[in-house]
């Protein structure tokens, strides 16, 4: 992932680069996900699930215990994920599409409304049962890989304002949901442990303050980071975030850390890690499953508030920030082609099935049920946001001409 503003030396393209980046990766998430899926109900289940159950190493954390194939994906790989999202926020709030709050002003209106309508709603299905109410968050979520591939296969017809609207409704809602992860869903902890982390993120900062530019040091220092977060009871993968707010930016400097590490991470966190998580997690085995069991509590609030809650909360928040003249609705889209997007971000997979494990930890039956819930909401909102999109006629070549601005040129097609 690349820098979106342009700057001497840097290529012209950058956002497209992000954005064609994305939707590689979000295809190659989804021939993870079905794959998962054949695996998962096929004469290979079983060995499936016993490879992600393996012991493969020592115990880390008491609370952990042994680690497994899937605590190590889970813990320690999707810590890279974190860290990269990590740093598109922190970029995209210092020098890219969040930098002022004149841009940040829609996106933000969009992802509140588009986390607390979806909670609620999951709250009114679920919520009667405290156990099933710790799954609030589930749906809240949108996985900006998946939704931009699905984007991207809807053609040249959706204007680059609602690719950048898209992109940047996805970033604001990831910050809400690590903030989620790190307050929500933290029992008890180990305050010597976060007292280690301060310690090592106040050496980050001094590093910083030093010139350090070297990739090594920030590297160690996030592995130390991360592991004395694993130690604190609070999730180890907001470790991640953690590093890449200390880690420096320079907008005037070409080869930043932050630019360096960012560009270094993209391609193996969404040709590997992603995919590898999508794989250890979409993997739900349909054997005996009643299809009424999509109108049970769990799956049916989850699926309900990825469909239904994505979409009314952000083409309602859309309609009013316009209405009210708090900001312009994206150049160049119809109505209709806003409400393709929102419901494209009704899309939550990866962070919805990692939100799921966290809701219920030791508890399989809870977790495969919110793995269905999330994988129905998911395809749902998929198949009608690219429908929607694919067939929506665009915007009337009679309205006024409206030069698009550079970031919007990077990103045509």
């Amino acid at each position: 992932m690349t820098n979106d503003r342009l700057k001497p030396g840097r290529p012209r393209s950058a956002l497209r680069h992000f954005l064609d980046s994305e939707a590689a990766g979000g295809l190659l998430l989804m021939a993870a996900a079905a794959l998962a899926l054949i695996v998962a109900n096929s004469p290979l289940g079983e060995a499936y699930h016993h490879l992600l159950e393996a012991e493969t190493g020592p115990v880390l954390a008491p609370g952990l215990g042994p680690m497994t194939v899937h605590l190590w994906i889970n813990d320690a790989l999707m810590t890279l994920f974190f860290l990269l999202v990590g740093l598109e926020i922190k970029r995209e709030f210092v020098e890219g599409q969040l930098a002022g709050w004149e841009r940040r002003r829609l996106p933000v209106i969009a992802a509140a409304a588009g986390m607390a309508v979806p909670a609620l709603l999951y709250l009114a299905v679920a919520g009667g049962d405290p156990l099933l109410a710790r799954g609030w968050a589930i749906p809240a979520a949108t996985d900006i890989a998946f939704a931009i591939a699905v984007l991207t296969l809807a053609g040249s017809r959706v204007p680059a304002s609602l690719k950048l609207f898209l992109t940047t409704v996805a970033i604001a809602d990831d910050l809400g949901a690590v903030a989620i992860i790190a307050t929500v869903y933290t029992d008890a902890l180990s305050f010597p442990a976060l007292a280690a982390a301060a310690g090592i993120l106040l050496g980050l900062w001094a590093m910083g303050r030093a010139g350090v530019t070297r990739l090594w040091p920030w590297l160690i220092g996030a592995a130390l980071l991360w592991y004395a977060v694993l130690l604190s009871g609070v999730h180890a993968t907001v470790a991640g975030v953690l590093a890449a707010a200390i880690i420096p930016l320079r907008p005037e400097e070409e080869g930043s850390v932050l630019h360096r590490l960012e560009h270094a991470l993209s391609p193996w966190v969404g040709f590997l890690v992603v995919p590898l998580f999508g794989f250890a997690n979409a993997g739900v085995s349909l054997a005996g499953v009643d299809p009424a069991l999509l109108l049970s509590p769990l799956p049916a609030g989850i699926a309900l508030g990825l469909f239904l809650g994505k979409q009314l909360g952000i083409f309602a928040a859309v309609r009013l920030a316009v209405a009210l003249g708090i900001a312009a609705r994206p150049r160049g889209a119809t109505w209709l082609q806003v409400y393709g997007v929102a419901l494209l971000c009704g899309i939550g997979f990866t962070m919805s099935l990692f939100i799921g494990g966290l809701a219920f930890p030791g508890q399989p039956g809870l977790t495969e049920q919110a793995k269905i819930g999330t994988l129905a909401g998911s395809l749902l909102s998929a198949l009608a946001g690219y429908v929607l999109l694919r067939f929506a006629p665009p915007a009337a070549t009679s309205a006024p001409a409206v030069v698009p601005d550079r970031d919007e040129r990077d990103a045509s097609p």
